[in-house]
């Protein structure tokens, strides 16, 4: 069976969708100092795009040309070693990434709730099962948190994971403040944009990258967003959750920090590109991303598990392909992976 996009009100509030910039009483989840990239109120881009707006929003949603997607794919489970001496990447599904290097075991963006929503009955449901099943998880060391859109913080699945293991959690600033009140006890530390978070033998540095963030209505931009340099002991990595690609700066932003082994980019959720090129890249994007960041290989993410936008399942992966071979880059450089596809990084 086969579905046609329906963008409930998870969507509307915190996926890709917006509201209009409305007045504010203050941030809910943070204050601190004016900086070049928050205003006392809310985080913004410098130099960069704002988010679309309500009427365009409503424009989006009526126009038409949203591809049907299946109801549900069939997929092969992985089931984890606990400990992985190298580098080994298992993909979950959409921006869940099982990351294991050096003996941590990281978890980025974890989703294994059916819905990516506030609600349990609207908005976009899984195409894909978890390519994990949640008790066949490894002891995690660390979860990466890259922003509050529903899509990528899930209250659900993060309670189950703190419950299970006792991990901090990595997040930009305010994203603490969100899991603090939700869930007792989490360990959420939280750094601004060039700040480097430390778990046992884990550094990360947070970087910065065009997206913005909600979970409502009246806190549009109140928590900061941020992409991951994840410095391991089995070498570096590039995670990016969610970024428009703004002229190739968040990834002359990285290749700062680089070389890395593997970068983990978006490459899904970019249709109609009108609406969605300031907030999602795409392919051809991603494709120039990964060359400029200075990686050696790339794991594409963000695409098949849930329908945010108006591209059919398999065209990102279709599209990632053609990308590589005009550019003159190998296949296998560059993967895009069903859900419980396991990789393991070559050195």
């Amino acid at each position: 069976m086969k579905r046609r996009t329906f963008l409930g009100l998870g969507a509307l509030l915190g996926i890709g969708a917006c509201a209009t910039r409305e007045a504010t009483m203050g941030n809910r989840y943070y204050s601190g100092p004016v900086s070049d990239h928050f205003d006392g109120t809310q985080f913004f881009n410098p130099g960069g795009t704002a988010p679309k707006g309500f009427r365009d929003l409503l424009r989006w949603q009526f126009e038409g040309g949203k591809a049907d997607w299946p109801d549900d794919v069939g997929i092969t489970r992985a089931r984890p070693e606990a400990r992985v001496a190298d580098l080994r990447v298992t993909m979950v599904g959409h921006a869940t990434v099982l990351i294991q290097a050096g003996g941590l075991n990281i978890l980025t963006d974890p989703v294994w709730s059916r819905r990516a929503s506030p609600l349990r009955f609207a908005g976009p449901a899984r195409a894909t099962a978890p390519g994990v099943a949640f008790g066949d998880l490894p002891p995690i060391d660390a979860v990466l948190l890259s922003h509050n859109h529903y899509d990528h913080l899930d209250i659900a699945t993060l309670r189950r994971l703190h419950a299970a293991h006792g991990m901090p959690v990595l997040t930009p600033l305010g994203n603490d403040t969100i899991l603090r009140d939700a869930i007792d006890g989490i360990d959420a530390r939280a750094s601004d944009w060039g700040g480097v978070l430390e778990a046992g033998d884990l550094a990360v540095r947070l970087l910065p990258c065009h997206h913005w963030s909600a979970r409502g209505t009246g806190d549009r931009s109140h928590a900061l967003w941020a992409s991951f340099a994840i410095e391991t002991p089995a070498g570096r990595i590039l995670h990016v959750g969610d970024t428009g690609y703004d002229e190739g700066r968040p990834y002359a932003a990285a290749a700062a920090h680089g070389p890395y082994r593997l970068a983990i980019l978006p490459i899904g959720a970019y249709a109609p590109r009108w609406f969605m090129k300031d907030q999602h890249q795409n392919p051809e994007e991603a494709v120039a991303g990964f060359r400029a960041c200075g990686a050696r290989h790339a794991l594409a993410h963000h695409w098949g598990t849930f329908q945010l936008t108006n591209e059919a399942r398999d065209e990102p992966p279709g599209r990632l392909r053609k990308a590589l071979a005009q550019a003159d880059m190998s296949a296998d450089s560059f993967r895009a992976v069903p859900p419980g596809e396991v990789w393991d990084v070559p050195a």
